[in-house]
């Protein structure tokens, strides 16, 4: 008898494991108050007129508590598409807000490494490595010279041309590119880096970040992807180029 309480016990946590998870983040308690699945959100979003994506379709799953939907709604595609603009928050007649329910989403999906099932999923690791070592290294969201030709063929020749002689190009521009003091492209102190660098640190994002890798490399390994911490490596090169034509 108490063998078979013991194993309903362990059965009810485990179920629970993803939904608990996802409830703990501070965006689900301010997305989610009070939906009553009226669809307003999904009328009004921009991401649901070019992809297949239905932010009453999220609601409806995270609402169910259902850990199979969860979990496939985690490894899917449809998480990735939101871009955040919020116009869920401003129609909303119950206060309710998609977007943040998307962040807290997206942030379990990584935290459990689901985010590599998915094509647009993968591409976190782009983003990371981009955006995130930009503002580490530099200061910048992104920094034009992490805004390479040969990864922004879209950019055409005259990007090219930029980057051939990018300070003189800047220079006559009226940029103070790389250089002490105020003004456009400036070179960031050392020591606002080094703050930057703690609050990463301190909030976590640093060992989020040691996540994405971990789990990109993983991946890589299934699909016989060379991988390395390099921006040049095979497997950046594909979740940065790669398109399925599906989205």
């Amino acid at each position: 008898m108490n063998n078979a309480f013991n194993f309903v016990a362990v059965k009810c946590i485990s179920m629970g494991k993803l939904y608990d998870l996802l409830s703990k983040d501070v965006r689900y308690e301010e997305a989610l108050k009070a939906c009553i699945n009226c669809g307003t959100c999904s009328a009004i979003c921009n991401a649901a007129s070019f992809y297949n994506y239905d932010p009453l379709e999220i609601m409806e799953i995270v609402q169910s508590e259902d850990e199979k939907q969860l979990e496939d709604l985690l490894k899917s595609e449809k998480i990735w598409y939101c871009a955040e603009c919020m116009s869920c928050a401003t129609r909303c007649p119950r206060n309710n807000t998609v977007g943040l329910l998307i962040m807290a989403l997206r942030k379990l999906s990584q935290q459990m490494g689901y985010f590599t099932e998915s094509e647009k999923g993968r591409q976190q690791l782009a983003l990371k490595r981009v955006i995130g070592h930009s503002i580490l290294e530099r200061g910048y969201c992104v920094h034009v010279e992490f805004v390479t030709p040969e990864m922004h063929p879209e950019a055409g020749p005259v990007w090219e041309w930029i980057h051939q002689d990018i300070a003189s190009v800047y220079e006559r521009a009226g940029a103070n590119y790389n250089k002490e003091g105020a003004g456009v492209l400036r070179k960031i102190p050392q020591e606002t880096l080094d703050e930057i660098h703690n609050i990463f640190e301190v909030s976590g994002a640093l060992e989020h970040f040691n996540t994405i890798e971990k789990y990109s490399e993983q991946k890589a390994t299934e699909m016989g992807v060379q991988f390395d911490e390099t921006g040049g490596c095979d497997y950046m090169k594909k979740v940065y180029t790669e398109n399925s034509g599906n989205h």
